[in-house]
């Protein structure tokens, strides 16, 4: 089972994590947004100090950063990896939220979908060292990269609802969801990007809260407290309706090691190619709690 774990803390100890990580053979770190205020530069820092396990933002928003300035960070961070970064680096991407964009930069959040589509349609062609000559309504470029990475580092994109699936699909690589349970996956995630992929094989990062317990009620409960902001934004209502549940602690997979075991597995049974396993403590001893989830992962990997 492909599962990958969230970065987070200080810098010193983000790099640690990565480390810490590789070592016990999880296949990748997940870098929010807000990690050390710039999760590329973290991810460059903590690339050099590892050898294979995937790095990847989860997610980078793109409404701050013109696409060209996009691409020419992520070709930095390509490169500050070097040799054996080879397929390393997993640029993540997000339109956010409108509370986010419109609320905090003051920018319209208008037709978030056309926004991406043409986001897309000069990062991805960048990246690959091709000439993009892009005029769109919100984004435009003319331009290319003298010294882009090769190889280009994957793009995946934030996707909830069909539009932005559809893009995912065939325009990057593939989606990193968040709150997207099993049902969710298999009824609208996969069959909708598979569409629209032609043929390809697009990647599906099932990003979730996890945590191992032996009372599943009191497990939600603590989900439900947790991750309660996300469930009041309209992006992750949908994604939550779609898998038939109203809550994140609904979309928590939560239970004993056995089913826990099962939850994740049916992730990969519906469609899935990777789990993100966003592990939070449950009870007195947070410590202890979250040192379960990790070790039962760990059998998993």
């Amino acid at each position: 089972m492909r599962i990958g774990l969230s970065a987070g803390g200080a810098f010193e100890r983000v790099v640690e994590q990565v480390k810490e990580a590789e070592a016990e053979g999880f296949a990748a770190m997940w870098f929010a947004g807000a990690v050390t205020f710039d999760p590329l530069i973290a991810i460059a820092v903590a690339g050099r100090a590892t050898e294979r396990i995937e790095l990847g933002t989860s997610v980078v928003q793109t409404y701050p950063k013109h696409p060209i300035a996009m691409a020419q960070e992520a070709a930095a961070v390509q490169s500050a990896l070097g040799d054996a970064g080879a397929g390393r680096f997993t640029l993540g991407i997000g339109v956010s939220h409108e509370p986010a964009v419109q609320g905090m930069l003051k920018v319209p959040y208008d037709r978030p979908g056309r926004n991406l589509r043409e986001y897309l349609d000069i990062l991805v062609p960048l990246l690959r060292g091709e000439q993009v000559n892009v005029k769109g309504d919100f984004w435009s470029a003319t331009a290319a990269m003298a010294n882009a990475p090769s190889p280009a580092p994957s793009v995946l994109v934030a996707a909830l609802g069909p539009v932005m699936l559809q893009a995912a699909g065939s325009r990057a690589d593939g989606t990193i969801l968040w709150m997207g349970n099993a049902r969710a996956i298999e009824t609208h995630v996969a069959p909708t990007i598979a569409a629209a992929a032609n043929g390809g094989s697009p990647r599906i990062v099932a990003g979730l809260p996890v945590a191992v317990c032996d009372d599943e009620a009191e497990g939600r409960a603590e989900a439900a407290k947790q991750f309660a902001g996300y469930g009041m934004l309209p992006n992750y209502q949908r994604i939550l309706a779609h898998g038939g549940i109203e809550s994140p602690g609904d979309a928590a997979i939560v239970g004993d090691e056995a089913s826990v075991t099962k939850q994740l597995q049916g992730l990969l049974d519906a469609g899935a190619t990777d789990v993100w396993a966003a592990i939070f403590p449950v009870g007195g001893d947070r410590r202890a709690s979250r040192q379960r989830t990790r070790d039962l992962l760990r059998t998993l990997l």
